[in-house]
């Protein structure tokens, strides 16, 4: 039987692996915790309420709590990211305070502050963002990963990996992409993208016979994002490759995607 490749074997049924699962999860906790954009400036002194206020030494859950600011004591806002707040001490001690400590501290005229969610600005202004998508490659199907850092409003790069899973065969894919959004305002704003990467075919060995191998390739394509709520986008998308194989002729294989992202 002659070699063919994930790129052109259509799958019948798409299974969620268990190592999937928990990935799915472990973006999803992640995207809880990390900080939005560039920190904003804040200028504010409030009092502590709570018997205690905890001082982390970076703006997430995952640094650890450094220092306890007791009630009574007063802290200066300096920066704000996303749910994260770096204060000061009047001993010049400064840590981040998760905002829901931050809310329950007060103001001058004692009442409580009050901060404003993350808006679509934060999702216009964001530096970083990840994601994990699902669809189709080719007939195969497909789950990708990504990762990708804005250079300014207008265009990022990215990195991706993929799982390419075949009836006959399968394979994973690795790129790097160049991304350039023409409307970053808009709450639904298209882009398009350019990248090259390598594709990697393992046949089963049990179905046809054949080699493992991998090609390189080149795309370009289209999509777009849409701002949800707080941190996180739907991102959809399509992309044409040439896959540029050791056989006398190249493939073309299409592929979308669908999924969800956060920014931070």
């Amino acid at each position: 039987m002659s070699e063919r490749s994930t790129t052109t074997i259509p799958s019948t049924s798409l299974k969620i692996k268990p190592y999937l699962a928990a990935l799915l999860l472990s973006f999803l906790s992640l995207a809880a915790e990390l900080p939005l954009a560039e920190a904003a400036e804040v200028d504010a002194t409030v009092t502590v309420a709570d018997p205690y206020l905890e001082m982390h030494t970076g703006p997430g859950r995952g640094y650890p709590i450094f220092h306890i600011a007791e009630r009574g004591e007063s802290v200066s806002i300096l920066k704000r990211r996303t749910d994260w707040f770096l204060v000061r001490m009047p001993n010049d001690t400064e840590g981040w305070v998760h905002r829901d400590q931050m809310e329950r501290t007060l103001q001058p005229s004692g009442s409580n502050i009050e901060f404003a969610e993350a808006d679509q600005s934060d999702f216009t202004d964001s530096r970083w963002e990840a994601g994990l998508l699902a669809g189709d490659f080719g007939g195969a199907n497909v789950i990708s990963v990504y990762g990708g850092y804005s250079l300014n409003r207008h265009l990022g790069v990215e990195l991706w990996g993929s799982q390419i899973l075949g009836n006959v065969s399968n394979g994973w894919a690795g790129s790097i992409n160049v991304i350039h959004e023409t409307w970053p305002d808009w709450r639904i704003s298209p882009f398009f993208t350019l990248g090259t990467g390598v594709i990697h075919t393992a046949p089963k060995s049990t179905i046809v016979q054949g080699e493992d191998r991998t090609d390189q390739a080149a795309h370009a394509g289209a999509g777009f994002r849409i701002y949800t709520t707080r941190r996180f986008m739907l991102r959809a998308e399509y992309k044409s490759y040439v896959v540029f194989t050791s056989r006398d002729d190249n493939e073309e294989v299409e592929e979308w995607k669908v999924g969800f992202a956060f920014f931070f």
